[in-house]
């Protein structure tokens, strides 16, 4: 049974203390629940990948205390100093690994890039301060299945397979981090809560864009071709749903079911998880979601949506 912590002073010292001792514990960030380990220790990574069921050749986001960790383990270029005003938030920055770095080889999958990130999310910062390490965490839940923007999510698909969820209520964002590959010219790997045109002003310059590519040997997370899936079968981009289909809709579309009624990408991103999660429970057999635009935050959706949608093994 996983122990389900409250977000006070004794609820966060039970967390650091477990991760301290090599246990794997969900705790919120800002976008979804992350699994958190000791990325120092590959014994407790990969208890993250066994936990997960999660291929042993996708990397892992590390997360840090504040943005000065970030040269401990990372050669950190000028590009990235631009970025800073996005730390604390939803941003991960992949950049050439240290040879001292000293992070455990099961977070790198074979790479000799890491991927960082400061989360903003008050309850993930005083965790990661108490237990004095920096955490592997991807999503957590069951993997290629829908992340989790609750504690009551992570406890349906890891109940029993991790040693604790720290809970500290629904997350805001709703998607994953923005991930930006600083290796060489800057590179959008995954859209999230950082919109593109939001780097873009803030480095002067147009990103590469490799978001939306399928990758079986990804550098960074959420790049394999199937993932956040629900259990029910998923199209895009639709206006008239056909028989047996249920609409997930967006804007002033008549639904049982939507993202946003009035067409906001920052709510539709904020719910995106969540209504699947709803629609899972409810026993929807077919999803049927209208189109989103693919600016902002939409990017980010269409992005989740799009692989949610792809062919499953």
């Amino acid at each position: 049974m996983t122990q389900r912590l409250l977000p006070d002073e004794p609820g966060i010292a039970a967390a650091a203390r477990l991760l301290q001792e090599g246990a794997c514990v969900a705790f919120p960030t800002e976008t979804v629940y992350g699994l958190g380990a000791n990325a120092l220790d590959d014994g407790a990574v990969a208890g993250i990948y066994a936990a997960k069921g999660r291929p042993s050749f996708n990397p892992l986001i590390t997360h840090l205390a504040g943005a000065a960790d970030a040269a401990r383990f990372a050669e950190v270029p000028a590009a990235a100093e631009r970025l800073e005003r996005f730390w604390p938030g939803p941003l991960t920055l992949v950049l050439p690994l240290r040879d001292d770095a000293g992070i455990a080889p099961r977070v790198l999958a074979g790479h000799r890039s890491i991927a960082l990130r400061v989360p903003a999310h008050p309850l993930a910062r005083k965790l990661l301060k108490a237990s004095g390490l920096p955490l592997a965490a991807p999503s957590a839940n069951p993997s290629g299945r829908i992340s989790p923007t609750t504690a009551q999510h992570v406890l349906e698909g890891l109940d029993g397979r991790i040693a604790a969820v720290l809970d500290g209520g629904p997350c805001q964002v709703g998607v994953e981090s923005t991930i930006l590959d600083l290796t060489g010219p800057p590179r959008l790997l995954r859209a999230g809560g950082v919109p593109a045109e939001a780097l873009e002003e803030a480095l002067g310059t147009a990103l590469i864009r490799a978001e939306g590519e399928v990758s079986e040997a990804p550098v960074a997370p959420g790049m394999l071709s199937s993932h956040y899936a629900p259990r029910a079968g998923v199209r895009l981009n639709v206006t008239e749903p056909l028989p047996g289909e249920t609409l997930l809709g967006f804007g002033p579309v008549k639904s049982d079911w939507t993202l946003s009624e009035s067409g906001d990408l920052d709510e539709a991103a904020a719910n995106l998880f969540t209504r699947l999660h709803q629609m899972d429970a409810a026993g929807v057999r077919a999803i049927a979601v209208a189109p989103i635009p693919g600016e902002g935050l939409g990017l980010a959706i269409n992005d989740r949506l799009a692989r949610a949608a792809a062919p499953r093994d």
